[in-house]
């Protein structure tokens, strides 16, 4: 027996649902060779965390466009920190924690530079529209390995495609993924609002505070339990009416005083102009700007210049998109040699 064999009969003693059980996956888009070491599920986690967009989403803006400061949220920081709680809630209701760890890490791995703002423009360029998260999938079914993707199982890539609130994954752990992410970037990004002096705990509205606590410790401790006890009771993962309730309240808040015309946002249009100019520019001769992978597909007639142009700037780090804009559009200083 090997040690995935092992591992496969630990879980099914272990997880309660056996639609959580690796060997129940529905598998990858190619076959391939069974690893003898890990699950399914822990080599996709895996092929996620080495691959190179998880490395890039550490120069990827988080709500803080390019702060002063090591202590903001960056994508990256953001993809750990719902990793974390999402492993708490798989953990203690006996559900898949490879299966919840891989769909957190790969979750945002479609993001622009500029974080939503990078995304908005996009969306509004292209003709075929842009979402992140349809861009995850995409980069780990069509960008990755030099095009040939992660090969990743079906439950990873459906969770990936449905972590928002519009959407609503097809398994228990993209399920916890989904909440965990709402609850990590609304409170992480009050931290870092309060850390920057944008706003204050007080500037919060008290009714959500009184329901999910007055402090950030005291927020995620509190939502994580819900979650747990809620899921629990119903036997589906979810979250209470009030508790889910408070949450988007606070998350409206966040929009009034933060997400839309604050400090933090100063610079935002500045980088949807950017990111604009640079679409523009690289649909006026694709050929001559797309990497050689998507550059191919071009030539090949395989796909639509738009979307391999949002393919080469979605990828980009927000530091290597300035770059270029600079090198593009902003005339450098002539010298006598």
């Amino acid at each position: 027996m090997t040690i995935r064999e092992e591992l496969e009969q630990r879980e099914q003693t272990v997880l309660k649902d056996p639609r959580s059980w690796s060997i129940n996956s529905r598998g990858r888009e190619r076959e391939e060779e069974e690893s003898d070491m890990r699950t399914c599920y822990m080599r996709d986690r895996d092929r996620i965390l080495h691959c190179k967009s998880f490395r890039r989403m550490k120069h990827k803006t988080q709500v803080f466009l390019a702060p002063e400061g090591d202590h903001y949220r960056t994508r990256l920081t953001h993809t750990l920190e719902v990793s974390q709680i999402a492993r708490t809630i798989a953990r203690v209701l006996r559900l898949n924690e490879d299966l919840v760890e891989a769909i957190a890490l790969g979750h945002d791995l479609g993001h622009t530079p500029f974080g939503h703002a990078g995304e908005r423009v996009l969306a509004r360029k292209s003709p075929y529209g842009f979402t992140h998260e349809a861009q995850s999938v995409r980069v780990v079914s069509r960008i990755e390995n030099g095009g040939l993707g992660l090969n990743l199982t079906y439950e990873v890539r459906d969770g990936i495609a449905n972590h928002s609130m519009s959407a609503m994954p097809s398994t228990e752990e993209g399920k916890i993924v989904r909440l965990a992410d709402k609850i990590a970037y609304i409170n992480h990004d009050i931290d870092d609002a309060v850390r920057a002096h944008i706003i204050s705990e007080d500037d919060l509205p008290i009714e959500p505070r009184k329901v999910l606590g007055f402090s950030f410790r005291e927020r995620i401790n509190g939502l994580v339990h819900n979650v747990i006890e809620a899921s629990s009771r119903d036997g589906s993962v979810g979250m209470s009416q009030e508790y889910l309730q408070a949450m988007m309240e606070l998350r409206a808040a966040m929009y009034r005083s933060v997400y839309v015309g604050s400090e933090a946002k100063k610079e935002e249009k500045k980088a949807e102009d950017m990111i604009a100019a640079l679409y523009d520019e690289f649909m006026s001769d694709p050929e001559r700007y797309l990497i050689p992978l998507l550059k191919e597909r071009l030539l090949s007639g395989e796909e639509k210049p738009e979307i391999l142009v949002c393919d080469h700037i979605a990828s980009m780090s927000d530091n290597y998109a300035m770059q270029l804009f600079t090198d593009l559009f902003i005339p450098k200083r002539w010298t006598v040699m």
